[in-house]
């Protein structure tokens, strides 16, 4: 397993440690079909509608953050954050986001109970499958962990988002994601709940020549682009999904 993780750390988009480059971010739309959300999110729209503030708990692996002195501006939670106070004028919004690396699906599942206790978020965002990948863990178990999580989400009276993993077609050939990605499928589904299909949403960015996805040269610029326009997108899902009465959002500039 070593050679696969110290690839990743070698090509992984997430984790330059370049200087960023003075870039315009691209337009980076997202097909409807990609973001749209069979499912609401009853306790995003109340404390809209009745509290004018959302407070948003991020909790994932080191693909939801940046590197560097100023990683965590630059990454989507922030970018989240600054999309929703851009689109929601009026509303106090706070993303507080718990990034720790290593740690599987069960080891998140079982620190959720801190998180919700300390920030009690009306929304958790929650990213998983990348290191459960990593580290050959079944997806069975993978399930069992989700499950438990997700039950303690509810018991806490949050919504819940489940983010899949990034997508990287020269690691895709390397660890069996797809297994794990359709565990998140399944379990959203079956629960009710929005999945925020990171993966679909890069595998068509990649595919439309939007990112380029296959170099390994391409850096923190890059970086820095795909994170902004993730916490663009991730905005949008959220009011579609949690603020009914607003003006449907697009992810374009």
């Amino acid at each position: 397993m070593r050679p696969i993780i110290a690839v990743l750390a070698t090509i992984a988009l997430m984790h330059g440690a370049a200087a960023a480059e003075s870039e315009p971010t691209p337009d980076c739309d997202v097909p409807e079909w990609l973001i749209v959300a069979q499912n609401d999110l009853p306790r995003v729209n109340a404390e809209i509608k009745d509290r004018h503030r959302l407070d948003i708990s991020v909790v994932g692996s080191r693909s939801s953050a940046l590197s560097g002195p100023e990683g965590a501006r630059f990454s989507y939670p922030a970018q989240l954050e600054q999309a929703l106070r851009d689109r929601l004028p009026g509303n106090e919004i706070k993303v507080t986001a718990h990034i720790s690396s290593g740690l599987t699906t069960a080891d998140m599942a079982a620190g959720l109970a801190k998180i919700l206790a300390d920030d009690k978020p009306a929304l958790v965002i929650w990213q998983a499958g990348t290191v459960d990948a990593l580290r050959g863990v079944e997806p069975e178990e993978f399930r069992t962990s989700l499950d438990q999580g997700l039950d303690a989400i509810a018991s806490a009276g949050a919504d819940a988002i489940l983010m899949n993993m990034q997508f990287s077609p020269r690691t895709e050939s390397m660890l069996g994601i797809s297994a794990f990605a359709d565990v998140m499928r399944w379990v959203t589904e079956q629960r009710g709940i929005v999945l925020f299909d990171r993966l679909g949403i890069m595998h068509y960015w990649s595919d439309a020549g939007i990112f380029d996805l296959y170099s390994a040269t391409n850096g923190y610029a890059m970086a820095r682009h795909v994170h902004e326009c993730i916490g663009r997108a991730l905005a949008a899902q959220i009011i579609n999904a949690g603020h009914p009465d607003a003006e449907k959002v697009q992810t374009t500039h």
